[in-house]
């Protein structure tokens, strides 16, 4: 009889240590759930949020970006921006897809990348229209492209300048096989020894009034001849663009505010950008390079930012006269209109020519 009594007394107490353990066993599993490492919100990458956005620059630190200079040192943008120069990258379209960022570069450049499969959009422009010019010296007396017939032309192989230039005179029916083009021969330096007689440059690079090397110089400029081509545009990776359009619909408004500032007084706005970046700017320099861009960032009629489908037309149209490349992504799926218009509807503020001011 001891026996049975022991046995069944030990009965309950099994239980209940058995329920305990399954309890605790329940209780760890719950904490190692809400404690994994990998844990994230639906559809944020992890560490997406952790660290700031880039916003790469494809040159060195220059009044063409003054821009996104001056809306990182203003405080423009909401989001945070981490803006850096690349100078001289080989593959600045795949460094932009592959790091989830945004970049500016020539419309040129990202046409091409998109045609070769590269994941990005653009989403606005800086400069509306191309910086090439074509430069002769003013006392040579050539002021027109048909001066050039039958000229030495010095220039960059496959440059958004080299195609630009080609495009124009072949435009105007000119017989580019009387045109001998010199390459690597298109620096001002060139130009005065009399190695070529014209040359094919960025408006921004001319010497100015204040340099030993400057000369009275003839500017023969593309637009003046019906060519008008995105020049330097914004665009960001597609995973970007479509997991967070909001970010972008606040750097592009950050980035117009930007510009706004930096034309609106040169005064305040030359000693910020001077101070921009690791290298100092030159102020005289700077100055006059924005006042050469300036048409450029806001043509007469027009809006920061805000470039039109004709012209990516006549892009796609150039690069494949000059054969280098096929379209094999179209316009329609790698340029978007429909973040400025968003940004411009929600802010007319924005688009209000009082900040513009020739004289300042």
């Amino acid at each position: 009889m001891p026996r049975t009594h022991s046995r069944r007394r030990s009965q309950p107490i099994g239980k209940r240590y058995l329920a305990i353990g399954l309890a605790v066993l329940a209780l760890v599993g719950i904490v190692l759930l809400l404690f994994r490492p990998d844990a994230a919100p639906i559809g944020v990458p992890t560490g997406s949020t952790a660290g700031a956005v880039k916003l790469l620059l494809d040159g060195p630190y220059s009044a063409r970006f003054a821009g996104e200079l001056a809306a990182s040192r203003q405080e423009y943008f909401s989001s945070r921006i981490e803006v850096s120069a690349q100078p001289e990258h080989p593959d600045f379209v795949q460094t932009i897809a592959r790091q989830h960022a945004i970049g500016v570069t020539s419309g040129q450049k990202f046409l091409l990348a998109t045609w070769r499969g590269v994941p990005v959009t653009a989403f606005a422009a800086s400069f509306l229209d191309t910086s090439v010019a074509i430069f002769t010296l003013e006392s040579t007396g050539l002021r027109r492209p048909a001066d050039l017939v039958g000229k030495r032309i010095g220039y960059r192989r496959a440059s958004e300048g080299d195609v630009v230039f080609d495009a124009m005179m072949a435009q105007l029916g000119l017989p580019r096989s009387q045109i001998t083009k010199v390459p690597d021969r298109d620096s001002f330096e060139a130009l005065r020894a009399g190695e070529v007689d014209a040359i094919i440059a960025a408006i921004d690079e001319q010497p100015d009034p204040s340099s030993s090397t400057f000369t009275q110089l003839t500017v023969i400029k593309p637009q003046d001849y019906g060519i008008h081509v995105p020049g330097l545009v914004y665009f960001a990776s597609n995973a970007l663009v479509h997991e967070q359009p909001s970010m972008i619909a606040d750097i592009l408004q950050g980035l117009i505010r930007g510009w706004q500032f930096t034309y609106a007084d040169y005064a305040r706005s030359v000693p910020v950008l001077t101070g921009a970046g690791s290298a100092r700017l030159n102020p005289e320099r700077l100055k006059f390079e924005l006042q050469q861009q300036r048409p450029l960032v806001l043509p007469t009629g027009g809006r920061i930012g805000d470039y039109d489908e004709s012209r990516w037309r006549t892009l796609r149209d150039i690069l494949l006269f000059a054969k280098l490349g096929e379209e094999d992504v179209p316009l329609a799926q790698t340029v978007n209109y429909q973040f400025l218009r968003d940004v411009y509807r929600r802010s007319p503020d924005l688009a209000a020519p009082g900040a513009w001011s020739e004289g300042k």
